[in-house]
């Protein structure tokens, strides 16, 4: 209804009691869309904070929910590039806590299982090497076995047909070829015991005994015991003036070492024919050096000396008896026994040396002495 004294719209009710009297309500229709827009303001402020406040707690709870999933899911990708180190470190006791346990032990035993693996894989391919190493070892071997006893055996077999179909009647050519015989048998005998002692060397199957002894006294008796050989090449030998010197050592395998050293020396030997053995401290070792006059070793052939059958002048080498794998032994028995050695030229003469752990001695020896 519409004032029109003031020009305001109002909404009027009226009615009558059930005395008869007569009631009327009459409120402005703006004052009503003023409530009704205060009203909406409210619920709306209401819905926007009810939204936020449900949204926050939705965000709290996924998080709880989903944390725990997003963690097992890092360590799984973790786990497919073999990273272990990461674990899950949920405390609650629901569906994905003991999933994540037994994530955990699959991840420990996965690791233990592979770094097993890993371990047998090694040593898969260390056994693989060492037979690998081992097989071209025994194929060299058979083929150096092969070349040095051909021609022995060609001399033997030559000889014994001789003496079969008897060549030569006359007494002292049949002595000849026995000789000949036994000479080219006890050289075959020597190089297969060389072989034997160098392989058990090469292959650690020959124990190493570590002894304190007196190396002059050792050095003075072989020399010694080697007489007859000097007087046949007519090789001077001279030892230095030394008291006893002790050092840690396998006796036995040094002794193979200096007669290896001195035998070449020996049959190399020309000009003055001389051999010379010196003594000199080395820091905590000794240094044993047999020198002899003669042709240095070329120098394309130095590293090579210490290589099974190797052999500078193979004539030469041959007509003493030689086979080449002297010098192999000596270097397998120093490095069994760790220490140095090692061969220098000089212009009129070679110095081949080796070194021990020195242990006392009777009399000092200058570091330089001897050299």
């Amino acid at each position: 209804v519409l004032d029109r004294r003031t020009g305001v719209r109002f909404l009027e009710m009226w009615g009558m009691f059930e005395n008869g009297n007569f009631f009327m309500l009459r409120s402005s229709v703006e004052s009503i869309k003023e409530s009704v827009a205060i009203a909406n303001r409210f619920l709306a402020y209401v819905g926007i904070i009810a939204a936020f406040a449900s949204g926050l707690i939705i965000w709290y709870v996924s998080g709880k929910v989903t944390e725990p999933i997003l963690q097992l899911t890092d360590i799984s990708k973790r786990m497919i590039h073999l990273d272990f180190e990461a674990k899950y470190t949920g405390r609650s006791r629901t569906e994905v806590a003991l999933l994540g346990e037994n994530i955990n032990k699959l991840s420990g035993a996965l690791e233990k299982t592979i770094s097993e693996l890993k371990t047998a894989n090694n040593e898969l391919e260390k056994d693989i090497e060492q037979k690998t190493k081992i097989d071209l070892m025994r194929k060299e071997l058979l083929s150096n076995i092969s070349h040095e006893l051909k021609t022995p055996i060609a001399l033997i077999q030559g000889y014994a047909e001789g003496l079969k179909e008897q060549i030569n009647e006359d007494a002292e050519s049949r002595e000849f070829y026995c000789d000949v015989i036994m000479d080219e048998a006890s050289k075959m005998n020597n190089l297969v015991k060389k072989i034997m002692t160098l392989n058990e060397l090469e292959f650690g199957n020959d124990n190493v005994t570590m002894e304190r002894f007196d190396i002059v006294a050792l050095i003075c008796n072989y020399i010694q015991s080697a007489q007859i050989l000097t007087e046949q090449k007519g090789v001077t030998v001279r030892v230095q003036d030394s008291s006893s010197i002790y050092v840690w050592a396998d006796e036995f395998k040094t002794e193979e070492v200096f007669a290896n050293y001195f035998t070449n020396a020996v049959n190399h030997a020309t000009g003055e024919k001389l051999v010379e053995v010196k003594f000199s401290r080395c820091g905590d070792s000794v240094r044993v050096s047999v020198v002899n006059t003669g042709m240095p070793i070329p120098e394309e052939s130095l590293d090579k000396i210490w290589d099974k059958f190797y052999k500078v002048d193979k004539a030469r080498t041959r007509e003493y008896g030689g086979s080449g794998v002297g010098l192999s032994i000596v270097k397998a028995i120093m490095n069994s026994m760790n220490q140095e050695f090692g061969v220098i030229n000089y212009e009129n003469g070679v110095e081949f040396w080796f070194e021990l752990d020195f242990a006392g001695a009777g009399k000092v020896i200058d570091a330089d002495a001897g050299i």
